[in-house]
């Protein structure tokens, strides 16, 4: 059988880059935190001698330089820039941008408005927050801290370009990084806290809520220590120690009173009446005498007693099916 080529990526596979301008046909309103940002344009300009004189703006207008040199004048100060480069006009502060002829500058450039909501005064602060309102009172505007920022600009290209379903979504998602970007490269973000998730997940309890996720998911199946720990990528002792420190019980354990629990519920659904020895099966006990035996261990009553008196307890809380 001949060998199938491998698809090779690269950057010159993308969507030309003045296809960029595509992304205008979107209507975009986006959240970031406690504030809102409307996209106002997209724009291209490839390398050749330009210049757009000085002008103002209501919204901000950021460029990011792919290619060559240029001068950007802000608020009466002029600033050296070079690929690889962003620089950013500040709503209502002249501003222009003069290409070099020696090194023609060619960039992308996006606007959009920012504001904080009205409505979201009484939200505790959260990290974006903090970068956002640092960024609108940073007095930088030129900075070379971008290295993420030319494969966002391609790809948002990309979906741009090809609209694939969902490409929606993807875009949304590319241009919130790209607004986060722009603030986080003329902010130091050193001082900044981004608060983690409340409540915040140890990584061995991460690990065991990997492990339960698998044991619902299978439970119906033969399931060994083998099959869990290559679930977690640990060894099979580091597994079953693991998930006894965090939870108190053994991993069978566990599996056992999730099975009945289940059980327990299929033999209280009086729509299904599934027969005994069924729900012995899809609970993981193909010997439906076991199945009754364990049962009749751990609730005091045969399955058949348990369905007949309507259970003893309620098991749709359990802790094990949620």
């Amino acid at each position: 059988m001949p060998a199938v080529p491998k698809r090779r990526f690269a950057l010159d596979s993308l969507a030309p880059r003045q296809r960029f301008t595509d992304l205008s046909h979107l209507t975009l309103s986006l959240c970031l935190g406690s504030f809102q940002s409307e996209i106002v344009g997209w724009g291209f300009i490839g390398p050749r001698w330009w210049r757009n004189y000085l002008h103002t703006h209501s919204f901000f207008e950021v460029c990011y330089a792919f290619q060559g040199r240029g001068l950007f004048r802000f608020a009466g100060v002029d600033y050296a820039v070079q690929a690889g480069d962003v620089f950013i006009a500040k709503p209502g502060v002249a501003h222009e941008i003069i290409s070099s002829e020696e090194d023609p500058l060619g960039i992308y450039f996006w606007s959009y408005t920012l504001y904080e909501r009205a409505d979201a005064q009484n939200v505790s602060a959260s990290g974006v927050d903090e970068l956002l309102r640092a960024y609108l009172a940073s007095s930088s505007v030129v900075s070379a801290r971008t290295t993420a920022m030319l494969p966002t600009l391609e790809l948002l290209t990309e979906e741009g370009t090809r609209r694939e379903p969902g490409y929606l979504q993807v875009v949304e998602g590319l241009v919130i990084k790209l607004l986060l970007d722009t603030a986080r490269s003329v902010v130091d973000t050193s001082d900044l806290y981004e608060p983690l998730p409340t409540p915040a997940r140890s990584p061995e309890e991460a690990v065991t809520q990997t492990i339960k996720c698998y044991l619902r998911d299978n439970y119906a199946r033969p399931v060994t220590m083998r099959d869990l720990a290559a679930q977690v990528h640990l060894s099979e002792r580091h597994t079953a120690r693991l998930f006894r420190k965090v939870t108190g019980d053994s991993i069978m354990d566990y599996l056992t009173r999730l099975r009945l629990e289940m059980a327990a519920q299929l033999l209280l659904d009086r729509q299904a009446r599934m027969p005994i020895k069924e729900i012995a099966q899809v609970c993981g006990y193909p010997d439906v005498r076991y199945f009754t035996t364990l049962f009749r261990q751990r609730t005091g009553l045969t399955p058949a007693l348990f369905r007949q008196q309507g259970g003893t307890r309620f098991f749709t809380s359990s802790p094990y099916l949620s």
